[in-house]
């Protein structure tokens, strides 16, 4: 009975044995997987601060070139804006002169298709000066009349006789207007009556008047079936500095000035200046 008893007893104490064995194991078995998922839970946090400034880094990195591009596009609209101010500016009445000689015949020719004259609102002006003024309309310069201090005669033979005599001693009469703010302006246009295939000497005296180097200077005038002769080049020998335009105007007696705003305008067109 008592072995039986003892024998009990010690199947007792090897099962509470094994029982704390078996609580011990799973008890640190446990504190193991803490602790795992104490280090997973760490390492996909720092993994999430260290994207967080990844991506903090990048947009910040993003907005620097961001704003890199705006003062880029600033800077380049700016140059255009300039560019384009400096274009209009080139071709607004500040910069354009639009200078021309013309004597009106006042009695002999008739008014509509005198080389020398026209009516305008029943006026008498010069042919030249009618082109200058289309001249004007299209492209907003100032317009300039060239004038001499002595008097031409209103008559077609007397004008004629004292243009080719003037020729014949390579005259150069006073002037009695002057442009005095020259530098300002970037293209000069010449306007002028053909007298005995050649321009008035009028004309001469003014291109010796001014240094119009790296000006553009565009010829254009009025004839009786002369057309430009050689005043383009006349205009070249003068000014070698500047740059004349070889496509100039002309426009003959003959021809219905009525409708000349029209030819003009086309000629400005094909220099470029309109």
């Amino acid at each position: 009975m008592r072995k039986k008893t003892a024998v009990i007893l010690l199947v007792v104490m090897l099962a509470g044995i094994l029982a704390a064995c078996s609580n011990k194991e799973d008890s640190e078995e446990n504190n193991i997987t803490a602790r795992n998922t104490e280090k997973i839970v760490e390492s996909e946090t720092q993994s999430n601060a260290e994207t967080e400034v990844v991506s903090e880094r990048v947009a910040v990195e993003n907005g620097d070139a961001l704003i890199e591009d705006t003062v880029q596009e600033t800077e380049d609209t700016t140059r255009t804006t300039e560019n384009t101010a400096e274009m209009e500016n080139q071709n607004s009445g500040s910069s354009i002169l639009i200078t021309y000689f013309t004597v009106p015949e006042t009695d002999g020719v008739d008014a509509s298709s005198g080389a020398s004259r026209r009516i305008i609102n029943g006026e008498v002006i010069g042919s030249t000066q009618v082109i200058a003024q289309m001249i004007q309309n299209s492209t907003g310069g100032d317009l300039f009349a060239i004038e001499t201090v002595q008097e031409y005669p209103g008559s077609h033979e007397p004008l004629v006789d004292q243009a080719a005599e003037e020729q014949e001693e390579d005259a150069r009469p006073e002037l009695a207007t002057h442009v005095e703010n020259m530098d300002q302006y970037d293209i000069i246009y010449i306007g002028y009556p053909n007298w005995w295939g050649d321009m008035p000497m009028p004309l001469y005296t003014f291109l010796e008047e001014y240094d119009l180097s790296g000006k553009i200077l565009i010829p254009f005038t009025t004839h009786g079936g002369s057309s430009l002769s050689n005043t383009v080049q006349s205009i070249a020998l003068e000014q070698p500095e500047a740059t004349v335009i070889e496509h100039a105007f002309s426009i003959s007696r003959d021809e219905d000035f009525t409708a000349a705003q029209e030819t003009v305008d086309t000629w400005l067109q094909e220099i470029g200046m309109m």
